[in-house]
């Protein structure tokens, strides 16, 4: 059972029956779900992950309405459910941890991770927000919405506008040629093996960011990026080539081409680039020019990396 299915289990065996005897009447206006940080709310749990942060608990957003008193009654029966679930206990709050489970401040939760306490947001603010605050937000569960806010605001954020997905991926596609297709070749004439595994790892990097561009995705942080990678949908097969590269093959200037001319192709059939050549720079600027926003278009090509 992976930590979702086990935060559902628990909410339905204990945290239902408590929501509806003791607090009925603000049912419209709490919600609860397992959303947040953590592998279990990225589905991408397993054993290894059960080793910190894994408990039967799930999470109980509140407006900044509910009064004081009713919020301390709420955090008291949530502390009060059983310490043990299917083999599992409930772990005591770190004095240095965040608060993962329990009640938690529905406004604080969103602006902490987009700096706004709604989820709407500026054509700039999306820009410069980071992708996983935004999975988190958008990730997990929602078990029960009485008022539906918090699903209007995952909906709300659940992809970038395209404006920003054209700003960010033209800022990759000139990483990836500076760092693949120039310097990585300039380092090895040069003999200097740091400085093209340097090379590759930054075309590598910004190479998975590209594809997760051209998937609508989001990019996860660093540590699920490859795992994200392998059910994506287009040039998911790619993801050992990533690997190969960052391990510096023999072949590796032969793999960054291949992933161009993959990239490059994905980008055509897209209709973002009018670009006819193999040189992603050239192509960067071509989706740079689909930026809509001047503002966000006249900005630095690489302000979105």
């Amino acid at each position: 059972m992976n930590g979702l299915e086990l935060a559902e289990a628990y909410y339905n065996e204990y945290g239902r029956k408590m929501l509806a005897d003791d607090f009925s009447d603000i049912a419209d206006s709490i919600a609860v779900g397992l959303i947040g940080s953590g592998s279990e709310c990225m589905r991408y749990d397993d054993g290894v992950s059960q080793d910190h942060d894994f408990e039967p608990g799930f999470c109980i957003f509140v407006n900044d309405d509910i009064d004081s008193r009713t919020e301390f009654r709420l955090e008291r029966a949530y502390a009060k459910l059983p310490d043990e679930f299917m083999g599992f206990r409930r772990q005591r709050l770190s004095p240095v941890g965040g608060n993962r489970h329990g009640v938690i401040k529905l406004s604080g939760f969103v602006e902490s991770r987009t700096g706004s306490k709604t989820g709407e947001l500026t054509m700039r603010q999306w820009l410069f927000v980071q992708e996983q605050s935004l999975i988190e937000i958008t990730n997990g569960k929602v078990f029960a919405d009485g008022s539906g806010v918090l699903t209007s605001i995952r909906d709300r954020l659940k992809y970038m506008p395209e404006d920003i997905r054209n700003k960010k991926l033209a800022g990759h596609l000139l990483m990836m040629a500076q760092a693949g297709q120039y310097n990585y070749y300039r380092a090895r004439k040069r003999g200097d093996e740091g400085a093209a595994l340097l090379a590759l790892h930054e075309f590598a990097t910004s190479g998975i960011h590209a594809v997760y561009l051209l998937n609508n995705r989001y990019m996860p942080y660093y540590k699920w990026a490859f795992r994200g990678m392998r059910d994506i949908g287009i040039m998911s097969e790619e993801a050992d080539t990533f690997v190969s590269i960052l391990k510096g093959a023999e072949n590796a200037g032969d793999l960054v081409e291949g992933i161009a001319e993959q990239v490059i192709a994905e980008l055509k059939r897209q209709g973002l680039t009018d670009a006819t050549c193999g040189d992603l720079e050239k192509h960067a600027y071509s989706v740079n020019d689909r930026v809509k926003s001047g503002e966000i278009r006249n900005m630095s090509i690489f302000a979105g990396v």
